[in-house]
């Protein structure tokens, strides 16, 4: 009967044909593996470690593997054979391990032992060490058996006495010495502990190199040693049976113990391949990462089910997106996404590489799967076959990678969803996929299906979270009129991308900024839903150049308006640059931190902390703050600063510490905040933070004029314009100037009832312009036919101006535009210092 290889880590058959319970070749005998790292401590314990030694894996794993295995020898010079008992099997004093792994760093060992057993009494240890060297941690290979367990030539046997089994002696041997020594190469791989092909190779030469494990009876006498299946002991016990039965010449005996032999063996093969699955299950899925998952997944299945893995991924699947619309068909792009395999390194990547997109034509077996979810086995891909798959490869001959090999096509579905398939093969020399494989291949695909099913869903929820933030977070110009800004949003936790915190910055007329800060209770999506709300409700009532108080007033009549859930804090203050002042009114919110430039020192603002958002019938108060050029204004939300089981003060205290430290620029004190805060631990809620520096607008950067109503003064205008841009030295954009100002003044003389219109003229980094009068109608840009006389002007300013706008205010509205300035007139800074200068 043939079976498929065993996927336990200890005990691979490295011959396609299962052997008798009672094998003549004493070489096959079940091994165990340990992998000991350079500090001396246990690393890998395989199953067969734990029936040979006594210690299960968790309890082997990090433990110094002097206190777990009496091999003599294999830990170094100094460790003989006196550091163990023969009669009790106890450790005696013992070498320092990792000194000994440094002295023999070069050279294999291997030996006997005796150990105590509570149940099989004293146990004869066969053993081989290797060092190993490398970038991994492994440091040492030990493989170990049982001496009792040789089959044949002295194997024991409850009949057998003669003890025959201690003629043999460990050793090495090259493993060229051997017939089929490329299978023995092969198969080395299995027996070791799971990694990737590539540690696996460097490995498995290493060992070769070394010696391949064998057992002498004389320097003409060796057997190279081969895993062994793992047949249960009860299958040996039923092969005595069928042996004596055939003896006796009783035919329904013998017919019957070969019965239950079969059931034994087809039991054993189940048993090993429920344990591979288990293994894998546990390997894969360690992330929600897409990428990482499928190499999971690919890493998973070689070298210990096939040799080589690719992984093909539908379009939709690979960006994260929903479910692929309709089934597959011949024009469907798959993206190979994976490919792992344990041939020489680059032997793949040239042919089929990673990245790469190809539909598969009807005719191929990868069409068979994908259209009919199921598995697609080929025992051996004939040369027709082979060169068939390859001709879809242009300009690539794939077909000897492929030809002679063993194929087993698995579908990754979820939800009767084909997500993608893998194209699994094996070697030539390997046994070919049967039927239990491609059980084993099928249940193994679905449950990696639903592993990047469930990495896909997260991706798409993660990018569906990071649109929605991206579009409620402002992205903010970093340089107004007047001041700088940085900003910083961190979310809660990887998982909950969203949240309720948000920052803003406003323009108002009058050259001022409003600088807004916000945080909604709870998290989520209806958070960051009734954030995007309030967000807009302050957009839209700054625009308007409401006062700040009022602004919170109007804003918490809107919250209890949307329902009794709708809470939050909120600071909102407007910043004048030519008055040098802030205006500043608290809903609940931590207060800010101010920097003075004058001597670095920082202070938490005492300000009237007000109700939250949603609460109602609680009045909040704006408070009126002189400020300096340089100074910063550090605003947050409560996220930063608070820790579970701390007091908020402290984090409030170390917020101002750690915003007076000096830093390169904007972006580097934002940073430096965070790290400062972040230390501290414990921060669950999200972070959004603030920082603006109130740089100032001199006076003599500002002109103002106030103007007649009068169709006249639009000429005035021009002039008064021409004037101050010849004493500022911007005459190359006096041109413009004129022409927007003349336009802009003559709508509002038109529109002005009894007040004086007022124009003035700021120079930042760009030159500012705002008209204002006491019409509360803003003006609107039409549609002007061409003989009619009027509605051109601010089509005139849309076009020729930076940006332009319109604000209504307490008295009227203003009408603004920004205007680029030639480069080499830029040097407004009244101080001859970059924008981006140290700000200590």
């Amino acid at each position: 009967m043939e079976r498929g290889p065993s996927h336990g880590d200890d005990r691979v058959g490295a011959v396609p044909q299962v052997p008798a319970p009672r094998d003549p070749v004493p070489g096959r005998i079940p091994l165990a593996v340990v992998v000991v790292d350079a500090d001396g401590l246990v690393s890998h314990w395989s199953t067969g470690a734990r029936r040979l030694f006594g210690p299960s894996r968790e309890e082997a794993v990090g433990t110094p593997a002097v206190d777990l295995m009496p091999v003599s020898g294999a830990l170094g010079q100094e460790w003989s054979a006196r550091d163990w008992d023969e009669e009790e099997g106890e450790r005696l004093d013992g070498p320092d391990l990792e000194a000994s792994l440094g002295g023999r760093a070069a050279y294999p060992t291997a030996g006997r032992a005796r150990m105590a057993d509570v149940q099989r009494g004293t146990v004869d240890l066969l053993w081989w060490a290797y060092p190993l060297v490398g970038p991994g941690a492994e440091r040492l290979l030990v493989l170990a058996a049982d001496a009792d367990q040789l089959h044949g030539h002295g194997g024991t046997d409850p009949d057998d006495t003669t003890g025959e089994h201690e003629r043999f002696a460990p050793g090495f041997a090259l493993h060229t010495d051997f017939p089929g020594s490329e299978v023995l190469a092969a198969q080395l791989p299995q027996i070791l502990p799971s990694m990737s092909p590539q540690e696996s190779a460097r490995i498995v030469s290493q060992v070769l190199e070394l010696g391949y494990p064998v057992l002498e009876i004389s320097q003409q006498e060796r057997f190279p040693v081969t895993p062994d299946w793992g047949v249960p002991r009860r299958v040996e016990r039923r092969a005595r049976l069928l042996r004596a039965a055939d003896t006796d010449a009783d035919a329904q005996s013998a017919a019957d113990a070969a019965a239950e032999l079969e059931s034994d063996l087809e039991y054993a093969a189940v048993r090993e391949r429920l344990e591979f699955l288990n293994e894998v299950s546990g390997r894969i899925g360690s992330s929600l990462d897409l990428a990482h998952t499928i190499q999971e997944v690919s890493e998973a299945v070689v070298p210990r089910f096939t040799d080589v893995a690719g992984t093909y991924l539908r379009e939709q699947v690979v960006a994260g997106e929903g479910f692929p619309d309709g089934p597959p068909d011949a024009t469907t792009l798959w993206h190979r996404v994976a490919v792992e395999h344990n041939d020489e390194p680059g032997r793949w990547d040239d042919v089929v590489p990673v990245g790469e997109s190809m539909p598969f034509p009807v005719h191929t077996p990868f069409f068979q799967c994908m259209t009919t979810g199921e598995p697609v086995l080929i025992p051996r891909i004939s040369e027709e076959l082979g060169n068939a798959i390859a001709a879809q490869f242009e300009k690539r001959d794939i077909s000897p990678l492929i030809n002679r090999r063993s194929l087993l096509v698995v579908p990754l579905k979820a939800r009767n969803v084909v997500l993608g398939f893998m194209i699994l093969l094996r070697h030539p020399e390997r046994m070919e996929f049967n039927d239990m494989d491609r059980v084993t291949g099928a249940e193994l695909a679905a449950r990696a299906g639903l592993v990047l099913d469930n990495a896909r869903m997260y991706t798409y929820q993660e990018n569906v979270a990071e649109t929605l933030q991206d579009s409620m977070l402002p992205h903010i110009e970093p340089r107004m009129a007047g001041c700088d800004t940085a900003t910083r949003y961190l979310p809660g936790t990887r998982l909950g991308r969203v949240g309720g915190d948000w920052f803003d910055t406003i323009k108002l007329p009058g050259s001022r900024t409003a600088l807004v800060v916000g945080d909604v209770m709870g998290h989520g999506l209806n958070s960051a839903a009734m954030m995007g709300q309030l967000r807009t409700a302050v957009q839209t009532m700054a625009a308007i150049d409401m006062h700040p108080a009022q602004l919170l007033r109007s804003l918490d009549d809107l919250a209890q308006r949307l329902g009794d859930n709708y809470l939050a804090t909120c600071l909102y203050a407007v910043y004048d640059p030519i008055g040098q002042q802030v205006m500043i009114a608290n809903a609940g919110h931590i207060p800010p931190v101010l920097v003075r430039a004058v001597d670095g020192r920082s202070e938490l603002l005492d300000l009237p902390t007000g109700a939250p958002i949603g609460v109602g019938g609680v009045p909040f108060e704006a408070i009126t703050l002189p400020v300096a050029a340089g100074d910063r204004l550090v605003l947050c939300t409560d996220g930063l600063v608070e820790v579970r089981g701390e007091d908020i003060g402290v984090g409030l205290a170390a917020l101002a510490e750690s915003a007076a430290h000096p830093a390169a620029s904007m972006d580097d004190a934002c940073d430096a905040i965070i790290r400062a805060l972040n230390v501290r631990g414990g921060r669950k809620d999200d972070v959004a933070l603030l920082m603006a520096r109130l740089n100032g607008i001199a006076p003599e950067d500002v002109a103002e004029w106030r103007l007649a109503i009068d169709a006249r003064e639009a000429g005035r205008a021009r002039r008064l314009v021409r004037a101050q841009l010849a004493r500022w030295g911007l005459r190359a954009a006096s041109e413009t100037a004129e022409l927007l100002v003349s336009e802009v003044v003559t709508n509002a003389v038109r529109h002005a009832h009894t007040q004086h219109v007022l124009l003035r003229l700021v120079r930042t980094e760009a030159l500012l312009c705002e008209v204002s009068d006491d019409d509360h109608a803003l003006p609107q840009m039409l549609s002007a036919a061409d003989d009619d006389e009027f509605g051109r002007g601010l089509r005139v300013v849309s076009r020729l101006a930076r940006e332009w706008g319109t604000s209504r205010t307490a008295t009227g509205k203003t009408v603004w535009f920004e205007q680029n300035l030639p480069r080499q007139d830029t040097t407004w800074s009244r101080d001859g210092q970059e924008p981006d200068s140290n700000i200590a």
